[in-house]
């Protein structure tokens, strides 16, 4: 499960005791507070910590966390202020130095957020995320010189830090010194030959420097690694188009818009390759798109216009023109091409009035030139005017291609590329995570199901899951919400936290007339399990199996929430030993086979590496126990199976785990995660033919991420 940056603060904080002297129950409610941050459950976490806030406003945890939750939410102007409410309670928290830092980064106020970030490095001087957004922050203010020195200190303190190359690299792209800059992406591969953005970076390098061939080869490569990110496709469209590849150029710019529809660079890039090639009418299709998204983009519009015009659309030709010369007053081709229109229309006299216009113009403006002044479409500017606009003047990008930002409409007809700032990814949002170390991938399975209300709904792979047992249940109708089983939860909106708070307080009504009401129990447990109260859901949900001990969904989301309780200990308690359901899988024709060490014999428990400490054993027993009970009730409960083969590579019992996939496939020939779960589970055994199998037949069930990990193990 991918965590988001600031969530791994928490594991540096002290979970404080608080007493409990007012109404609020800040203990449980800070706990549920967390639990929601854990699971990216945001807007659920920012509740509970209000409840916090108003209850003990004196406290600076809660602060930094509802700062955290609001910087995941894109909210950094609110992620500021909290986190400065927190520093003004307790001055010595160095996350919430970072956390403020970042707020402002991302609101430009980069001097503000150096501040910040040399604050929390007086407390913790090595600190490597500190550092790299500190040498950001001077890169955004272009302080070379100290956005140079950050960088070299940092690499010091983290000699193998692949992150600390890339962006010195991008700095010294930046800068033009391309030699620098390269050595850095060079590095950066060498210590870490799966991070993709450092491919990215070569590959814009090796444009600018005109080598097509190696930019196409690390465009290739970032792909291969990263199927999804779509500004990879957009640059290795621009390649293959100065490579005179328009076929693979368009074929780029179709599967950028195959995953983002509505994708401005993609649609304006291949209405003019279409256009081109002379397919008006469809770029025009993409044109409309472009427009509908920006209503003022005047570039599509005025390629739209050029367009209608061949189509002997003289009228929709001239609306468009007209809107893009309002713009552009001063853009001298577009009066004498407006005249042209008007004069296909038979509208001699209009024709003249733009031609000579245009010809008026276009004199008044080479005097204006001649005198040191800056002309761009829009106005007559002096040599020292700050303003913006002067950079659509500059016309050292080439004569191919622009910037999204540039907005000179001259550059009409020319191919867009990513911006720089969009290019280079946010260093200071996120750490990687499961960093991939020589040959090591480090891939995560398919999370648990759990039966609950709600799901997240993916784009290319919308399919609902269904069971008989759940069906059936939903039927009785004995629950306000139908019961859907899913590993993708959804966090919850405002209006439907507010739903479930409300509806607690109505089952537990219920529960004071009548105490033994089963279904009363399981939806309020099931209402506190989306509200992330663990604790709770869990106490009513043994309350369930007490007065119902055949009841197997119950069974099934205890083991549920037994297993998130293991989950939030073990991320807590910062244990370097932690197993979670990531497996660290060789790659390559020459590698070594790391489930050698494992018996043959399936079913063998003797060599299973169970937890350090017997808690965490103890924690393992009880949710198995709880999948046993699920499958002797219902043997063709699938997600059970599921589940438990899971459990069983948490506990590096690989062989068991893929008898339990083995079930699970058996009762559902369609099983994705099952196939894919069991694929990298024989990777990991070294059983490469095997796993490549599964993992091809969950590609074609709809995991996607499937086909790059097979990709990866076909390597050299």
């Amino acid at each position: 499960m991918k965590r988001s940056f600031f969530l791994f603060f928490i594991l540096f904080l002290v979970f404080f005791s608080i007493p409990v002297k007012s109404q609020v129950n800040t203990d449980r409610v800070m706990a549920n507070g967390r639990n929601a941050l854990y699971f990216e459950d945001y807007i659920l976490s920012i509740q509970y910590f209000n409840q916090v806030i108003r209850a003990k406003p004196y406290l600076a945890e809660p602060y930094l966390y509802r700062a955290m939750a609001k910087f995941n939410l894109d909210d950094y102007r609110g992620a500021e202020s909290d986190a400065t409410l927190c520093i003004d309670r307790n001055p010595f928290l160095i996350y919430a130095y970072q956390c403020r830092g970042a707020s402002r980064q991302n609101l430009r106020d980069f001097k503000g957020a150096i501040e910040d970030y040399n604050k929390g490095l007086e407390y913790k001087p090595e600190d490597k995320q500190l550092l790299i957004n500190k040498g950001v922050a001077y890169l955004q203010l272009k302080d070379y010189d100290n956005a140079s020195q950050t960088f070299d200190l940092l690499l010091k303190y983290q000699p193998k830090f692949t992150q600390a190359y890339l962006t010195r690299g991008a700095m010294y792209a930046e800068k033009g010194d391309t030699v620098k800059a390269l050595a850095d992406f060079n590095e950066a591969i060498r210590l870490d030959k799966y991070y993709v953005p450092s491919y990215g970076q070569r590959g814009l390098i090796y444009f600018q420097k005109e080598e097509y061939s190696k930019a196409l080869t690390d465009f290739n490569e970032a792909i291969r690694l990263d199927s999804r990110n779509i500004g990879y496709y957009i640059n290795r469209g621009l390649v293959r188009y100065y490579l005179n590849d328009l076929r693979g150029s368009m074929a780029d710019y179709d599967a950028v818009i195959i995953i983002d529809p509505n994708n401005i660079i993609a649609r304006f890039n291949r209405g003019l390759l279409r256009a081109q090639v002379g397919d008006v009418t469809k770029a025009v299709e993409d044109f409309d798109i472009v427009i509908k998204q920006e209503p003022d983009n005047f570039m599509a519009i005025y390629n739209r216009a050029i367009l209608k015009d061949e189509t002997g659309n003289y009228r929709g030709a001239i609306s468009d023109l007209d809107a893009v010369l309002k713009e552009y007053p001063n853009f001298v081709p577009g009066y004498y091409y407006r005249a042209e229109v008007k004069r296909k229309m038979k509208d001699t006299r209009g024709a003249d009035v733009d031609y000579w216009h245009a010809y008026d113009l276009e004199q008044k403006l080479k005097k204006e030139k001649a005198q040191g002044k800056i002309i761009t479409g829009k106005a007559v500017l002096d040599a020292s005017s700050p303003d913006e606009s002067v950079a659509e003047n500059d016309q050292s990008k080439g004569n191919k291609i622009r910037e999204k930002s540039d907005k000179n409409i001259e550059k009409f007809n020319r191919l867009v590329v990513y911006d720089k700032e969009e290019q280079q990814e946010s260093q200071y949002k996120s750490e990687l995570r499961g960093r991939v170390q020589d040959k090591q991938v480090k891939v995560d399975l398919e999370p648990q199901f759990v039966i609950t209300y709600y799901e997240k709904i993916e784009k290319l792979r919308n399919i609902s899951t269904f069971d008989k047992m759940i069906a059936d249940y939903n039927q009785h109708k004995v629950l306000k919400i139908q019961l859907k089983i899913t590993n993708k939860e959804a966090a919850l909106t405002d209006d439907q936290a507010e739903y479930h708070f409300q509806s607690i307080n109505d089952y537990s009504l219920i529960l004071d007339r009548d105490s033994t009401n089963v279904n009363a129990y399981f939806g309020r447990a099931l209402d506190f399990m989306v509200l992330q109260d663990l604790t709770e859901s869990l106490r009513d949900l043994n309350k369930v199996i007490e007065l119902n001990p055949h009841f197997a969904m119950a069974y099934f989301d205890r083991a549920m929430i037994r297993y998130k309780q293991m989950e939030l200990d073990n991320f807590s308690s910062n244990d370097e030993d932690v197993v979670d359901l990531s497996l660290n899988i060789q790659t390559g024709r020459k590698r070594s086979v790391p489930g050698a060490q494992y018996p043959t014999t399936p079913g063998i428990q003797d060599h299973v590496l169970l937890p350090k400490d017997t808690k965490k054993a103890f924690d393992y027993e009880l949710i198995m126990r709880d999948y046993d009970s699920v499958l002797k009730l219902n043997p063709d409960f699938v997600f059970a199976y599921f589940n438990r083969g899971n459990l069983r590579c948490m506990q590096k019992d690989f062989r068991a785990a893929i008898l339990d996939y083995n079930e699970a496939i058996r009762r559902d020939a369609d099983f994705a995660e099952a196939y894919y779960n069991r694929g990298l589970t024989r990777l990991y055994l070294g059983d490469t033919p095997a796993g490549i199998a599964d993992l091809s037949k969950a590609g074609e069930l709809g995991i996607v991420s499937a086909y790059s990990i097979i990709k990866r193990m076909l390597e050299d």
